[in-house]
């Protein structure tokens, strides 16, 4: 299972980027793959070829309009198919026995 954690945005658009994180969004959504946005970024949950195709289609979305993209990304693997978006986080607050802001 990999989680991806990634942002994207055109450098050649201005100030105001919400149109274009808007649309990579309504693609993300509609990729059925799990997904949590953060107010930096987006992670991804899922089988390596799955997570890497729906950055793929952000990426492209944006060429087609803008000259300079900007991308990072981040990649966590480990072997079998459990959920790990959620269950990181509570295991951190089950060790620190209370619940986190998150």
């Amino acid at each position: 299972m990999v989680l991806l954690e990634f942002s994207i945005s055109p450098m050649d658009k201005g100030e105001s980027l919400s149109p274009y994180v808007s649309r990579i969004l309504k693609y993300i959504d509609e990729s059925n793959v799990s997904y949590k946005l953060t107010a930096m970024g987006t992670i991804l949950e899922g089988q390596w070829d799955e997570v890497i195709a729906v950055v793929t289609g952000c990426f492209k979305l944006l060429e087609k309009d803008c000259n300079r993209i900007s991308l990072n990304l981040k990649v966590d693997y480990r072997a079998g198919d459990n959920s790990r978006m959620e269950s990181k986080i509570e295991k951190v607050e089950k060790t620190l026995n209370r619940k986190l802001s998150t």
